[in-house]
């Protein structure tokens, strides 16, 4: 199951890529480090892979991940060329699908699919700190992905989006994006509810598994839903 995820994972980030992606680097010119980036070093020298990161990714924040479908030592190599280690462990996380615990749904607010790109990657730029100069492009780039992806969005009663979560059904799972709530409306639930959304949804096409890179400060939320780490990422800037 593990290599389906990292796979699903990999398919994900390298979506973003302005253009079709080619090998295992992706280069979105959003201005967010981790919208460009390496998934990881597979069956090649890593020398040579660094100089063609660090060619292709010139003038963009970027980020390297490093995880169980990395070559052995692919952090040891990073460190040693000045790289910097800016997350030490990301968990991987996933649920079943059909055994997933049930979590209130928040007051005042109301769960819905959108189409409307420029007001979602607004909303989740805001939370994700991606600066205003790059939500037009990233909006470009979400287009890239056509309906390959599930866009939630919890509103409030006046239509603002306080919520988002972003759903990519690939390799047989549902993989989990962007799941953030604004600043002013944490700690209701929200959360946890628009991962619950992704879920039921994920039961209605015949899905069994739904996974996700969490942060550490999210995962007793996902731990309450369900979900539990297979797996863990080191995040590098470089």
């Amino acid at each position: 199951m593990i290599d389906d995820v990292l796979a699903a994972n990999r398919a994900y980030l390298l979506g973003w890529n302005d253009g079709p992606a080619a090998g295992d680097i992706y280069r979105s010119n959003v201005p967010h480090a981790p919208l460009n980036g390496v998934v990881r070093v597979a069956g090649r020298p890593f020398p040579e892979a660094y100089e063609e990161a660090a060619d292709r990714l010139a003038g963009v924040p970027r980020v390297w991940w490093v995880g169980a479908d990395s070559e052995p030592g692919t952090a040891e190599a990073l460190l040693a060329r000045g790289a910097e280690l800016i997350a030490a462990h990301l968990p991987v996380m996933v649920a079943e699908v059909a055994a997933a615990s049930v979590v209130p749904e928040p007051s005042g607010v109301l769960i819905t699919q959108t189409r409307d790109l420029p007001e979602f990657v607004t909303a989740y730029s805001g939370v994700s700190h991606i600066p205003p100069a790059g939500v037009s492009l990233a909006t470009e780039r979400e287009r890239g992905f056509g309906h390959s992806l599930l866009r939630l969005a919890a509103r409030q009663a006046d239509g603002r989006i306080v919520g988002t979560a972003e759903a990519w059904f690939s390799h047989g799972l549902v993989t989990l994006y962007f799941v953030g709530t604004h600043p002013d409306h944490r700690h209701r639930g929200i959360g946890a509810a628009l991962t619950q959304a992704v879920l039921r949804h994920a039961a209605v096409r015949g899905i069994g598994t739904a996974a996700l890179t969490s942060t550490a400060v999210a995962v007793p939320v996902y731990k309450r839903l369900g979900f539990h780490e297979v797996s863990s990422y080191q995040l590098f800037t470089f």
